[in-house]
């Protein structure tokens, strides 16, 4: 990974981390442009209802996304982790998603291995006609998240 592009996420990871602060909960989703992106503009689009507690990173492809920048959301304060791609085998660059299920499986191995819910960390497949989808994938992280409550790792606000 180039240092820009380090840059561009961890400032977004940060900007995120910061704007939710207040929230109970902060998900981070990481979706890619063709298909979970648009299922999520076509949520917005149809006014369908979703917890706000998620906040969308858009990636070209989801097999663009790396492990470090998952474990970089949850140092930065979030509680879980989205992944949205493609169909399994409908990625407009082949492999991607299958790429990014295989390092979200790494990272759930990683939470468990330091004693962290692995749940924290899910991968979800969607077209971009599945704004529906969307919102009900949004729904269950956002319950699942809710139900292990903040991260261990979210840094302790600074009494005033």
């Amino acid at each position: 990974m180039n240092a820009e592009f380090g840059m561009r996420n961890a400032e977004v990871l940060e900007k995120s981390a910061i704007r939710n602060q207040k929230s109970e909960i902060n998900i981070i989703a990481f979706c890619c442009h063709y298909c979970a992106y648009a299922a999520a503009d076509l949520a917005g689009s149809l006014r369908i209802q979703y917890p706000p507690s998620v906040k969308v990173v858009k990636l070209p492809c989801t097999g663009k996304l790396d492990v470090q920048l998952i474990l970089d959301a949850f140092e930065h304060g979030v509680d879980g982790v989205m992944v949205a791609g493609c169909m399994e085998g409908d990625c407009h660059y082949q492999q991607g998603n299958f790429n990014a299920k295989r390092r979200v499986n790494f990272v759930k191995t990683l939470l468990k291995r330091i004693g962290i819910e692995s749940d924290r960390v899910r991968m979800f497949n969607m077209s971009s006609a599945m704004g529906k989808k969307w919102a009900e994938a949004v729904t269950e992280m956002d319950e699942t998240v809710r139900k292990l409550g903040p991260s261990p790792l979210r840094k302790k606000e600074r009494s005033s």
